[in-house]
């Protein structure tokens, strides 16, 4: 496995759509798992391929407290939304940057694992907006964009002031933004998701 760099904003490659997967071999295969060791690597939650400057429709997701659930979506779609949350929001290749962003409480999404499996996956809370923000990516829509024109003017200001390479995630802000959603939870068993296929991941 190899650690992959991460596009950082502004870079134009990050306003690029994906593009369908049809291939399924062993290159595909070790590209999931180049992008599960940098996203591990860089502490963050999911990573869609458009932030590693590829064009194919995959992204990976583990909202597990010990980065033990890893989750591989190919071609992900959505098929449909229900109630709506805010949660802060953060971004690899964002850096140092969070804002409140609303999503739909809950989703279905429809999606192929990395051998090529369909699968259906009913997704609510933190795995819900994680899938969202990561779909959004290969649509070459950053989680800036849901902002107001007022905190997006403070994000390019802020953004001018704090010029040079951003630093790496540290795990104590994994942590703290996998924390979250359990203090606004009533529920002691969230995040959560309810697949109705296994997949192989």
């Amino acid at each position: 496995m190899a650690k992959l760099t991460i596009l950082r904003f502004p870079d134009e490659r990050l306003r690029l759509k994906a593009r369908t997967v049809d291939s399924f071999d062993d290159e595909l295969s070790k590209f999931v798992d180049d992008m599960l060791e940098t996203m591990y690597y860089e502490n963050g939650i999911g990573l869609a391929a458009t932030q590693v400057g590829s064009d194919k429709r995959l992204m990976v997701v583990d909202i597990s407290e010990h980065k033990d659930a890893p989750m591989c979506f190919i071609n992900p779609q959505i098929t449909k939304r229900d109630g709506e949350t805010s949660m802060t929001e953060g971004c690899l290749s964002v850096p140092n940057f969070t804002a409140d962003v609303k999503r739909a409480l809950r989703i279905s999404v429809s999606a192929l694992d990395r051998n090529g499996k369909p699968f259906e996956l009913d997704a609510e809370d933190l795995l819900a907006i994680c899938i969202q923000h990561e779909i959004d990516h290969l649509n070459g829509v950053l989680f800036i964009d849901h902002l107001s024109e007022l905190r997006r003017r403070m994000f390019l200001d802020a953004l001018r002031k704090n010029k040079g390479a951003p630093k790496r995630r540290p795990d104590s802000k994994r942590l703290e933004y996998l924390a979250q959603w359990n203090k606004l939870s009533d529920d002691s068993e969230r995040p959560t998701g309810n697949q109705t296929s296994e997949t192989t991941n």
